[in-house]
């Protein structure tokens, strides 16, 4: 059962090395961006290089701490000369250039984190943060204590969950708090009138 005592051995929040340890996880992550490592189940999909190159490249692009740190040149003075007012020209266009990169890159890694996440919780597995476990996601034939998994009816899951304090959080995902574990929440993704995956996750806990 996928609930609030985890998941195979499995427990909210544990220490990464130990559910390694434990073989309860396939030895290599699948995902390293943003300094979370997720991991599959054994037998579960193995880690695809091409696409955790991509990640990689994306990440390298992090312009935003430079855009950040860049100070307005102020305008050429009244009487500046020439080649003055032509540097500030070419600084100015280089800051633009500078922060339409940054802009692009944000977007980038963006897209590169929505794809993440569907695929590790379609696959599922576990994540891990700086504080160990900090996502816990079911494999297809899991299911919750109400018996919701994926390929439920979304009205099951309303039924199951409504009375409980069920909500839509910012990310488009069912969200209702998990017994017992403070800070601790269910995500359930909807597809049609279908759940598509069951997911337990800590949104306080961060990545590394």
């Amino acid at each position: 059962m996928f609930g609030p005592a985890g998941y195979r051995g499995l427990t909210l929040g544990m220490a990464k090395d130990a559910a390694l340890a434990g073989g309860k996880l396939a030895a290599a992550p699948t995902s390293t961006l943003d300094g979370c490592a997720d991991f599959s189940y054994p037998g579960g999909p193995a880690p695809d290089p091409a696409r955790m190159k991509a990640e990689a490249d994306v990440e390298a692009k992090d312009l935003n701490k430079k855009a950040d740190e860049l100070e307005a040149d102020p305008e050429p003075k009244p009487g500046a000369s020439a080649e003055e007012s032509a540097k500030s020209a070419e600084k100015s266009a280089e800051d633009a250039q500078l922060f339409a990169d940054a802009v692009q890159a944000s977007a980038d890694l963006a897209g590169k984190r929505e794809e993440r996440d569907k695929v590790f919780v379609a696959a599922g597995g576990a994540s891990f943060g700086k504080d160990g476990l900090r996502e816990l996601a079911a494999p297809a034939d899991a299911k919750t204590a109400e018996g919701i998994g994926a390929g439920s009816p979304l009205a099951d899951l309303k039924t199951a969950y409504d009375a409980k304090g069920m909500k839509v959080g910012d990310n488009g995902r069912f969200q209702v708090p998990v017994d017992g574990k403070p800070d601790w929440v269910y995500e359930f993704t909807v597809s049609g009138d279908k759940v598509g995956s069951v997911s337990m996750i800590n949104a306080k806990s961060k990545c590394g």
